[in-house]
């Protein structure tokens, strides 16, 4: 694939090329905000959709990469995290912490670092797809390489959801 042409994109792309990721980004035919519609458009399990979900915990953005086949538990977060509670964040939070839209968050290509919580469920899959910056934008990557992209943490964060109702990138 060429290089994307929207500047969010093209600055995923690249650091995705810097830090020595595997797959190339790919453009979709439109924009796919849940991971059910992720997962239809590539022919893939919705388990296989690397959700990133912006919450707040202690005050603090945090990104949770989910199976889009997984609903986050806040509880279950917050006490793994040793905090009373942990929220989704607010769209207008979102882009100010990640510079991207809700349904096309990338796990990387943010202003500053955010700390991360990668599910362990990914790991079931030995190829998983996230977005890149844009809803209509995805790439494909292995559970292993999101941990190291992002300098995450592994962690049980959710419970199984099957209709991967959950936005892609928010």
């Amino acid at each position: 694939m060429s290089s994307p042409a929207h500047p969010r994109v093209a600055a995923v792309s690249r650091l995705l090329q810097e830090a020595g990721a595997a797959g190339q980004v790919r453009v979709l035919p439109a924009e796919v905000r849940t991971a059910a519609a992720a997962a239809a458009e590539l022919g893939v399990p919705v388990g296989a959709i690397a959700n990133s979900l912006v919450f707040v915990a202690a005050g603090q953005p945090l990104l949770v990469m989910t199976s889009g086949a997984h609903r986050v538990d806040e509880s279950k977060v917050a006490a793994l995290l040793g905090v009373d509670s942990v929220s989704r964040a607010p769209a207008e939070l979102v882009r100010a912490v990640t510079g991207q839209p809700i349904g096309g968050v990338a796990p990387v290509g943010h202003p500053e670092p955010i700390g991360t919580l990668v599910d362990v469920e990914l790991a079931r899959h030995p190829q998983v797809w996230a977005a890149a910056g844009h809803p209509a934008t995805v790439f494909p990557t292995t559970y292993d390489e999101l941990l190291r992209l992002t300098d995450g943490t592994a962690a049980e964060v959710g419970e199984d959801v099957l209709d991967g109702a959950e936005a892609v990138g928010s």
